[in-house]
């Protein structure tokens, strides 16, 4: 069943590919590896939950090295989010590409599915060299995506994506995962970590800062930039980097490693995360004023992702059972509401061509489905009930708490001001500002189907999410357990 996983979105890649010229079949067999995918890591979880193995190794690249692959609560967590916001992320992709007469779509595709696979291989990776060659693949192959347009704007951003991804990963997480094995002689990944008594604190604090800002896909200031200057792709590009696939690799990895390398009982014993957790919340803030400051819409939503994902860094960096269970939820709760507020942003721009916050006066009274589930995704990532991102933001309040870090409970607080601000007026001044979206204002209607049925759908996911949080913490709770 791990085999399975893995395999699908890369066979789904290559018949894409081979379908090219028949659109028709070709986004067919798009959304159906994607339903295969999730249908996948729904068996998979099923199997595990029956007892089966948890292992597989598929090549031994050097003595004691290889690609190896296995299940644990917070992987299963994100494949799950990703193969299942890839369904709906793929039916919006069909309406907004053909909407907008989007030329290289079926390269689109492609790369989509590649992406996918790339993160299926990270969330199931059995060790350090798994995840960091998994982790450069996702790179390389959201490139093409990130390029779409082909436009001197789209090249430069590029070559900034791919300066600070590679650059990070290649110049300190590989010096870091390196070091490790020097270290160690492991990198298999073990419960509780495998680092305890394998070097001074010092090194220590070395080898985390170097993972730290290594994972350039964390977006821990001040190696964020390459965010906001992907906003240039299309929209469910951005869906796919913000919610999907490429933030919740980087974020996902600084957990897996503060749980399966470090440990927390060794952060907590020799107070190694401590500088870890005020870069983190210097970052959610920052990046919250920076966010106020866009008027682009996307490039609001960006920087707010900047600051959202720096929840779930300081999630691992405080290392006590509430922080590591707040930080892992919020992967999926952010992940929701962020995906609805991209597509929101992606309707908009597919109906009125609008892209500023400045020029929506009035939209709601015309997108009023739209704009609605923007409103509702906005209060979800605020973290007000009855929404998801309330639960996550709750238990990471309570871990900064009992760590007694009560300068972050500020922090905390502050953001989910700050996320006020620059989200609802926008909210605000579709529905009460201003009497229609332009002149032509009784032309404009909602996007087509394919854009607002998905919004709808994971507006509704942040509803559901918040009832079914207990559930989530349950499935969870293995990562802190002895």
């Amino acid at each position: 069943m791990l085999a399975l996983v893995l395999f699908v979105p890369f066979l789904g890649a290559v018949l894409i590919a081979l379908l090219g010229r028949w659109p028709v079949y070709r986004d067919s067999v798009s959304v159906a590896t994607a339903v295969c995918l999730f249908g996948s890591v729904v068996g998979l979880v099923a199997r595990i939950d029956g007892g089966a193995s948890q292992q597989l190794a598929l090549l031994e690249i050097a003595p004691g090295l290889r690609l190896a692959f296995g299940v644990e609560p917070l992987g299963l967590l994100f494949a799950l989010v990703a193969s299942g916001l890839w369904v709906v992320t793929s039916v919006y992709a069909i309406g907004y590409m053909r909407a907008h007469h989007e030329a290289h779509q079926t390269r689109f595709y492609t790369c989509f599915a590649l992406t996918l696979g790339a993160a299926m291989g990270i969330a199931l990776a059995g060790n350090l060299v798994t995840l960091f060659v998994f982790y450069e693949a996702m790179t390389l192959v959201t490139y093409p995506l990130v390029t779409h347009y082909g436009t001197e704007t789209a090249v430069r951003a590029g070559r900034v994506y791919l300066g600070y991804l590679l650059g990070t990963s290649i110049g300190l997480l590989l010096l870091a995962v390196t070091w490790t094995w020097i270290l160690a002689g492991t990198l298999d990944f073990q419960k509780g970590g495998f680092l305890a008594g394998k070097a001074d604190r010092t090194t220590l604090l070395v080898l985390l800062a170097l993972y730290a800002f290594g994972i350039g896909k964390a977006a821990l200031m001040p190696f964020h930039r390459w965010l906001p200057a992907a906003m240039v792709a299309p929209t469910p590009v951005s869906a796919l980097l913000h919610a999907v696939a490429v933030v919740k690799a980087g974020v996902f990895s600084v957990m897996k490693i503060v749980l399966y390398v470090f440990g927390t009982d060794l952060l907590h014993e020799t107070g190694l995360s401590v500088w870890l957790m005020y870069v983190a919340g210097a970052t959610i803030l920052i990046a919250s004023l920076i966010a106020l400051a866009q008027d682009d819409l996307k490039a609001r939503l960006a920087y707010s992702t900047v600051s959202q994902l720096s929840y779930i860094v300081l999630g691992a960096a405080i290392a006590n059972p509430a922080g590591v269970l707040g930080g892992s939820m919020h992967i999926l709760m952010h992940a929701f509401g962020k995906i609805t507020l991209f597509f929101c942003a992606g309707a908009i721009a597919v109906t009125t061509h609008k892209t500023k916050v400045s020029e929506m006066a009035g939209i709601g009274k015309s997108m009023p489905i739209t704009m609605f589930a923007f409103l509702i995704s906005s209060l979800s990532i605020i973290g007000l009930p009855p929404f998801g991102g309330a639960w996550s933001k709750w238990y990471l309040i309570l871990g900064a708490v009992e760590a007694a870090q009560l300068p972050l409970v500020g922090v905390l607080l502050l953001s989910s001001l700050l996320n006020i601000a620059y989200l609802m007026p926008v909210a605000i001044r579709a529905f009460f500002v201003g009497g229609s979206t332009s002149e032509e204002g009784e032309s404009i209607k909602e996007a087509p189907l394919a854009c607002v049925a998905p919004l709808c759908v994971t507006a509704v996911g942040c509803l559901l999410l918040f009832f079914f949080a207990a559930d989530v913490y349950q499935f969870l709770s293995p990562l802190v357990q002895p």
